[in-house]
């Protein structure tokens, strides 16, 4: 009797430690290992490019020709880079049977938003909270030459990360593109955005911490 007990008060804690929000969020985020730490909020290019080499998705906003030219965003994956690797140029994987895609061609215009939140290093705070960090690249979203160094990185960098997308649809006119940044908003305290500048973000040391990739 107390055998059978002491069986189903383990099993009953083991799925309750299963369940737990925190094992999913402190150990996995997006199939990568999370950091230990994210970079002082004092330290805006490392935060900028720490949000970004994190991330694996966000909102990619291009100007609609279908509705007068209201902006339009859509959830995109994304890669800067191999793990590890981060460069700080989001590239993108698109098909033209998108809207995204077809307003790029149309219109570069385009803005990039990621948020700390789904990284899991917010805690119990709001994602409008100033303390979850938050940035918004602003540019230009470019179609990448076919067969060039830049494309082929590009294709290692989204595939790396989000294995799946080797065997989306060829017949889908899947394209790649990247987003050249040319102004930077970013929020990773209390007093307002912080002073960025491109050069200083993609020259910026980045935070160092070994990822490993489950993928």
């Amino acid at each position: 009797m107390a055998t059978g007990i002491f069986t189903g008060l383990f099993y009953y804690l083991f799925f309750v430690y299963l369940a737990s929000p925190f094992v999913g969020l402190h150990n996995f985020v997006q199939g990568r290992s999370l950091p230990s730490s994210k970079p002082d909020p004092d330290n805006a290019a490392a935060t900028a490019r720490w949000l970004v080499s994190q991330n694996s998705w966000g909102i990619l906003s291009t100007i609609s020709s279908e509705f007068g030219g209201a902006p339009f965003g859509n959830v995109v994956s994304f890669s800067d880079g191999p793990p590890s690797k981060g460069q700080g140029t989001p590239y993108f994987y698109l098909t033209t049977l998108d809207p995204t895609a077809r307003y790029a061609i149309s219109d570069e215009r385009a803005s990039f938003t990621l948020s700390e939140y789904p990284i899991g290093t917010c805690g119990k705070v709001d994602p409008e909270n100033p303390t979850c960090a938050k940035i918004t690249l602003i540019g230009k979203l470019k179609q990448l030459e076919s067969n060039t160094k830049e494309a082929e990185f590009a294709r290692t960098s989204l595939f790396s990360k989000h294995a799946e997308m080797k065997g989306w649809p060829t017949g889908h006119d899947f394209r790649f593109f990247k987003l050249v940044i040319e102004n930077i908003f970013l929020i990773d305290w209390f007093g307002g955005p912080k002073p960025l500048t491109v050069d200083q973000y993609l020259h910026s040391k980045l935070f160092r911490n070994e990822l490993t990739s489950i993928i």
